[in-house]
């Protein structure tokens, strides 16, 4: 007999609904501007532009894309009866916005000096994800 059970009695794993449209038109090019636009409360979205502004050296920009996307993402996990913490799995797409945008938002804080909040935000990432915080670096 198979048990399914967190022996540990840690909470279960939040996984986010899906909402493939932002992340269809981003995959088919679409602007993150754009797509930000439309759907504002799209993580990956947001997360996108922080990667890019990041790339392009708008680091302050990167930074408040990143927070903006943490921030709905928060919102997305709340609603997803996510309690403040536990597991918030890479390999679930959905939650891959959401992760994405916290570990932008821990670059973007250590390029700027904010030290407290890139560790913050990297433990976060890494007690959320392991496979996030491997696969982002």
């Amino acid at each position: 007999m198979a048990i399914h059970k967190d022996l540990l009695g840690g909470p279960p794993p939040t996984h986010l609904p899906d909402d493939p449209e932002p992340r269809e038109l981003l995959g088919h090019g679409s602007a993150p501007t754009d797509v930000a636009a439309k759907y504002p409360a799209s993580s990956l979205a947001w997360a996108q532009l922080a990667d890019e502004a990041f790339e392009n050296g708008r680091v302050i920009e990167s930074y408040a894309y990143a927070r903006t996307g943490y921030h709905r993402g928060l919102d997305a996990l709340r609603r997803a009866g996510w309690k403040g913490h536990g597991p918030v799995p890479w390999e679930h797409e959905p939650n891959r916005g959401f992760l994405r945008a916290l570990h932008a938002l821990a670059r973007a804080a250590q390029s700027i000096g904010e030290q407290e909040e890139y560790e913050r935000c990297s433990s976060f990432l890494r007690d959320s994800s392991p496979a996030a915080a491997d696969t982002l670096g």
